[in-house]
């Protein structure tokens, strides 16, 4: 009866702001903080208050039903006057939302109920009006606890971050509120304990459940510079955290800020619901007129005004749109409104950037051959010892495996870096080189062609003193899950299309090792936009998966865009949605959730109309009675609500939020 009602002060009072933030704004943030925790009790207080009124109130109708039934107390000149003060208490909240629509003209079941009220008085017919009453009351209280329920799952958000911390300072631990802290220091977690910064493990080592905000199902382990997320969970040792998110900027704030903005959004189909609820009123209320008309059955007339409802789809798609991103909130994958959850439900082709969304966005080796004697460990050293200086990335994957190797690098000199070819320079006193073939035949040395599958890795050859050491062969390694993702994309039926700006070869090997439907190669930013323009003529529904500031236009450009959470600003801030653990897989989920989210929502849609069709039916030609009608009313009513509660998220502790223990 009552719509989800989740756009209220409540949801103000929840601003990610009052989880922290910069000291320019900690006292405000105080404040908020402050007040959030206050409003929440009073929250809590009021529901119980209400709750306990409403329930008295049932109780007290049902007793004067009982009375009347019984005819324990007689009536005065053919009016039971009991029966009326139990209409006029159990109709009150009826009454007053009705007069309410009225007063902003629109029409709503609310008004219907009390027509259907009205008439059973008039004519009588007050037991009638009384159970009408107390089934309609109990209803609107089911209702509340189911919506209530909706409004704790994201509260229950904000209590998985921890309002203080323990931070070390001078050689001591210190706890403050968490608007005190600031960037650079250094937090103490504590086993058991939540982390309430996003950061990198200054010193300790633990294994940490970020469910939470990735959606990994195991436990992960920290060491030493390992990142960390706030409102996870350090499960075994003690870690001290230095942090370099706070509030809203961590990516659990991020989640928060997104549930939130949720709330506030209505999507395309919650307007059609609403105008469908409200052409139902219309439908029942002329066909009450018509059933009188023809009949002058005022107890039929009133079955028909009480059986029609629309009460299931009116706040059961709110409910189904919000559960729904919610729950995907929870797997690390924000949805920022429900609009475009619904495009999600109606995507039949996904494009996928490569460099940072199909694969890790940093090049690693994965082989090194080795010639004349020499070990892939003295390869290393030389190429790392020419490369030490140099920002390319190739450069910068060769320095790494040395520093893991704990190799021994010293500096390199005669240093010069000819583009698209390599490094000229000398190490330990010799001519050394680092780079294409291209290079080393310059200086009259050949390198073996030893079956290296070239058009999948970058070769950069190593000789030193005129003698050849080695070729390292570098790649953007594909990120794990991508090959299972693309898999369960296309199981969904869905087309996809890989768009890179990586040579030919390059993308070719990788689109065949994924299985895309589709790739595209050597492309500039611009030519993705037409690209994807070109895939929307032609009817398509697109989802563009990108990471970084050249894949924004795309992002923009399709039914709705997907962001990798490590992507840059630009990328997060065009997208539509955004995987904070940069886990395809979620994405997949995602998609498959929109689905059941529409599913649910039309699964609604018919069975509201089917059953207000067959009950104004039964009821014009006689065939239900009023409290036979609200019993439909009521029931159907409380079948969708629920159907729609599926997608809630429980309480922490479902699975998608594991609770703390």
């Amino acid at each position: 009866m009552a719509g989800l009602g989740l756009s209220g002060p409540n949801a103000e009072n929840t601003r990610v702001g009052d989880v922290g933030g910069t000291a320019a704004a900690n006292s405000e943030q105080d404040k908020h903080q402050h007040d959030h925790h206050y409003q929440s009790n009073r929250d809590h207080h009021h529901d119980h208050k209400e709750g306990w009124l409403d329930w008295a109130r049932v109780a007290f109708v049902a007793l004067i039903l009982v009375v009347v039934w019984a005819q324990l107390i007689p009536r005065v000149k053919g009016i039971d006057i009991l029966a009326l003060i139990g209409i006029l208490i159990g109709g009150y909240p009826i009454f007053k939302e009705a007069i309410a629509d009225l007063l902003e003209r629109r029409m709503t079941m609310e008004l219907s109920m009390t027509i259907a009220l009205v008439a059973a008085s008039v004519i009588g017919e007050f037991l009638t009006a009384l159970l009408i009453a107390v089934f309609v009351l109990i209803a609107e209280i089911l209702e509340g606890m189911t919506v209530g329920r909706g409004r704790r799952a994201i509260r229950d958000l904000l209590d998985l971050l921890p309002q203080t911390a323990e931070v070390r300072s001078a050689g001591q631990v210190a706890t403050r509120s968490l608007s005190e802290v600031t960037v650079g220091e250094v937090i103490l977690v504590r086993p058991g304990g939540r982390i309430p910064v996003d950061g990198a493990v200054a010193t300790g080592h633990s294994f940490v459940d970020q469910s939470t905000v990735t959606g990994e199902s195991m436990p992960v382990e920290k060491i030493s510079g390992a990142p960390v997320f706030a409102g996870t969970i350090n499960q075994s040792g003690v870690l001290e955290i230095r942090a370099e998110k706070i509030g809203r900027d961590t990516a659990f704030g991020r989640i928060i800020e997104a549930v939130e903005r949720a709330e506030r959004s209505r999507a395309p189909i919650q307007r059609t619901a609403d105008r469908l609820a409200g052409y139902l009123v219309y439908f029942a209320l002329g066909c009450a007129a018509l059933t009188f008309l023809i009949t002058r059955d005022a107890r039929s007339t009133i079955s028909v005004i009480v059986v029609a409802g629309a009460c299931g789809i009116a706040a059961g798609t709110p409910l189904a749109i919000l559960g729904a991103i919610g729950r995907a909130a929870r797997k690390g994958a924000i949805v920022k409104g429900g609009r475009y959850l619904e495009v999600l439900a109606s995507v039949d082709t996904v494009v996928l950037d490569k460099t940072g969304t199909l694969t890790l966005g940093a090049p690693e080796i994965v082989d090194i051959h080795v010639y004349n004697g020499y070990s892939a460990k003295d390869v290393m050293r030389v190429a790392a010892t020419a490369e030490r200086f140099s920002e390319h990335p190739l450069a910068k994957a060769i320095v790494k495996r040395a520093s893991d190797w704990s190799l021994s690098v010293g500096e390199p000199a005669a240093f010069r870096y000819s583009p698209g070819v390599g490094i000229e320079c000398e190490v330990e006193g010799q001519r050394t080189l680092v780079g294409t073939r291209a290079l080393l035949k310059q200086y009259g040395l050949r390198a073996p062609d030893d079956g290296t599958e070239s058009e999948r890795f970058s070769e950069v050859l190593v000789a030193t003193g005129g003698r050849l050491l080695g070729s390292v062969s570098i790649a953007d390694v594909l990120r794990s899950e991508a090959t299972a993702a693309v898999a369960e994309m296309r199981n969904l039926g869905m087309t996809t299309v890989l768009l890179t700006g990586d040579r030919r070869e390059i993308a070719d090997a990788t689109a065949k090792e994924l299985g895309v439907d589709e790739v595209q190669s050597e492309l500039l930013p611009d030519q993705k936009v037409a690209r994807v323009r070109q895939l929307r003529a032609e009817g398509r529904v697109v989802a563009m998966v990108g990471d970084g500031v050249n894949d924004a236009p795309a992002l923009m450009e399709s039914n709705v865009g997907v962001a990798m959470g490590s992507g840059t600003d630009v990328a997060r801030e065009s997208a539509s949605v955004v995987l904070l653990g940069n886990d395809l897989l979620r994405f997949a989920e995602v998609l498959k959730l929109a689905g059941r989210c529409r599913s649910i929502i039309m699964a609604n849609f018919v069975g509201t109309l089917a059953v207000d069709s067959v009950g104004v039916g039964l009821a014009a030609f006689g065939l239900l009675n009023p409290v036979l009608a609200a019993l439909i009313h009521v029931s159907s009513e409380l079948l969708f609500i629920l159907n729609s509660a599926r997608l809630l998220p429980r309480s922490i502790g479902d699975g998608d939020a594991p609770s703390e223990s």
